[in-house]
């Protein structure tokens, strides 16, 4: 593996170890020459999983853009990186398990809230707040009611 930095051909590996359910490995280097370190992930190559939109548009799963729609309803909560993109290896997971290659947004934002209600009910409810388009006050009360309804 060629060092990011320098360019040397020759790294060693220090640390190596199974992330996204063993679906991936994170492999943590140095290089010989320069002594800096970064880290590498290794991924099988799945089929391209394609997300149908409300409006009938397609575009292809995107983890980051899932990561990043979760790091904005987690935003100033206490829910750690690493969670976060334990959540979005679970759904993609979810999605890839069921054998389509086209999956529709709807289909991916109900796991997504579901996965947030377990764990933060504020980031829930921000992502519920987008996800769901509350036009009204009433139709933000209504989710609230559910929220607290599902906590009992």
């Amino acid at each position: 593996m060629r060092c990011p930095f320098c360019q040397n051909e020759d790294t060693k590996v220090l640390d190596s170890r199974q992330i996204e359910g063993g679906t991936a490995i994170r492999r943590r280097r140095e290089c010989d020459v320069c002594a800096k370190r970064f880290t590498t992930y290794e991924k099988y190559e799945e089929f391209q999983l394609m997300v149908v939109k409300k409006d009938g548009r397609r575009e292809p799963f995107s983890r980051q853009k899932l990561l990043a729609g979760l790091s904005k309803a987690c935003e100033k909560r206490p829910v750690s990186t690493e969670q976060l993109e334990t959540i979005v290896a679970e759904i993609e997971r979810q999605m890839r398990d069921i054998n389509e290659r086209e999956v529709p947004s709807k289909l991916i934002g109900e796991a997504v809230i579901n996965k947030l209600f377990e764990i933060d009910e504020i980031a829930y409810i921000r992502f519920a707040s987008v996800y769901r388009q509350f036009k009204d006050i009433q139709k933000f009360m209504e989710e609230l009611d559910e929220l607290v309804k599902r906590r009992r």
